[in-house]
């Protein structure tokens, strides 16, 4: 079977991890997760994020494509939750956005991870998990992890615009959009198995053609 390398996007609740985890259990594939505990800027960005979103994006540039490179490269195939272009294209622009990311950090970082980017290789694919606001707040409230707490429904929602813009001229590879509220991955198999043979339909370059009847 062909090596191939599988990032997980979307938005915050969107169900990355969980997909991730099973997919990875499921397919005999390595698995990579975002580094939180060991990420010596977080307690600092909470704390006062004007003073250290630089530090912070910077920090993730350097982890997500020491992380790609490793993944690329490795000879087992591979699914990653999140990618190194939501940083730039969704967090990042958000916290320039909200004003926590000044223009003059926000132009240098964005000249940084554009040189980074664009020396990595292609993943093979990128999944997207979509699920409506409402469905992410319940998600969030529902693991109660303390760090979360202050999430907003209109910052999911900006989020999610800046995730429409971003895949509208995403080209690096091909991209499989999967509606994620009404998908039960951890406790319905049947959910788990619909989800993987899209998956590896589109890995192997077959496309379902439907007919309206």
């Amino acid at each position: 079977m062909a090596k191939h390398l599988v990032l997980v996007a979307g938005n915050i609740g969107a169900g990355k991890t969980s997909l991730t985890e099973r997919l990875g259990q499921r397919l005999g594939w390595r698995t990579a997760f975002e580094s939180v505990s060991d990420n010596p800027y977080l307690s600092d960005f909470y704390a006062d994020m004007r003073q250290w979103s630089f530090h912070l994006q910077v920090f993730f540039l350097g982890h997500r494509a020491e992380q790609h490179l490793e993944l690329a490269h490795n000879p087992q195939s591979t699914i990653a939750d999140r990618s190194i272009y939501e940083d730039a294209y969704i967090f990042a622009r958000a916290l320039h956005h909200l004003g926590n990311l000044s223009e003059r950090d926000y132009r240098a970082y964005r000249r940084l991870f554009d040189l980074v980017t664009a020396s990595l290789p292609s993943p093979d694919l990128l999944i997207y998990l979509k699920a409506p606001v409402s469905v992410l707040i319940e998600r969030i409230r529902q693991r109660g992890r303390a760090m979360e707490s202050g999430i907003s429904a209109d910052y999911l929602s900006l989020l999610e615009s800046f995730y429409v813009d971003w895949l509208d001229s995403f080209d690096i590879c091909p991209v499989l959009t999967i509606q994620s509220d009404d998908l039960d991955f951890v406790n319905k198999k049947n959910h788990l198995d619909i989800v993987e043979q899209r998956i590896l339909d589109k890995l192997s370059g077959k496309e379902e053609l439907v007919f309206p009847s």
